[in-house]
């Protein structure tokens, strides 16, 4: 019996390293961002730094704009003549309809499609995505492979800092009383994805130091109960905090693995430039 030619799909949300992505012919559809009304392809017509670079300098508006589903159906339709079937795994359904164009798509384009709401993006996306071709490689059934990335889904974390309430002001997050307190009192929002792949505000605190330390204690708080490989410092075009950052992580778990991340645009769109991060995946 020959074995089935399987096509792995995901989105620009994912931040895959480009080496794997070649690796495993991995189809990466790309969201979009819009600056002063100009559509780009994140990724492919502006590399996160470009974007948090015009963020910072320039005047105006950025957003962001679902990839249309032409896109995925023409995508499904070639991968039709050559695939048995594929595998999808995308953002957050809470946070982009991504999701739910892919699977209307591939039904449009009667293209089998095996599809899981990753409910996340950026690290812990990645690694769901690997844990998925590895489970495929060993033999696992596609649908027992669904079932195990819904499971594993519940123990990704990613949680956000936001340098001010300016962009979320800007996309309607975040009210002007609430933009204007945080001024005034230095106050940080910390940003999580939970409930079903939302974004709530987790906690406030003081000042950054008191963020840092936060993050570090909620990863200790996992690290009781669960392994974790690896902790990934996500950062909005600031290495230089990210790699405090990282520091600290590395000073408090000298054993843990770490990496640090640019935060992808479509989330940079909400949160702002100087955002920091830190995320993993607890198994």
């Amino acid at each position: 019996m020959n074995k089935a030619k399987i096509a792995w799909i995901t989105d620009s949300t994912a931040s895959l390293n480009p080496e794997f992505i070649k690796k495993h012919d991995i189809h990466v559809i790309p969201l979009h961002v819009v600056i002063n009304d100009k559509f780009y392809k994140e990724t492919i017509d502006i590399t996160e730094k470009e974007f948090y670079e015009r963020m910072k300098e320039e005047e105006g508006t950025f957003q962001t704009s679902q990839t249309a589903i032409s896109d995925f159906v023409d995508l499904y339709t070639e991968l039709k003549r050559d695939y048995d079937f594929g595998i999808a795994i995308h953002a957050s359904s809470k946070l982009t309809g991504t999701y739910q164009s892919s699977v209307m798509a591939a039904e449009m384009a009667g293209f089998k499609l095996y599809a899981i709401d990753s409910q996340t993006g950026s690290f812990p996306l990645s690694v769901l995505i690997e844990n998925a071709i590895d489970l495929i490689e060993h033999g696992v059934e596609p649908s027992e492979v669904v079932n195990k990335i819904q499971s594993l889904r519940e123990h990704t974390r990613l949680y956000l800092v936001p340098s001010n309430l300016d962009q979320l002001h800007k996309s309607g997050r975040a009210s002007g009383s609430q933009k204007l307190l945080a001024s005034l009192f230095n106050i940080k929002p910390i940003l999580s994805i939970e409930d079903g792949g939302a974004a709530v505000i987790k906690d406030k605190v003081r000042t950054e130091k008191k963020a840092f330390t936060w993050l570090i204690n909620q990863l200790a708080a996992d690290m009781q109960t669960k392994q974790i490989r690896k902790a990934a410092i996500v950062h909005a075009n600031d290495p230089q905090k990210a790699a405090i950052l990282e520091k600290l992580i590395q000073d408090t778990f000298p054993n843990l693995k770490t990496e640090k991340l640019m935060l992808i645009t479509v989330a940079g769109v909400h949160t702002g430039v100087g955002t920091m991060g830190l995320s993993w995946v607890g198994e």
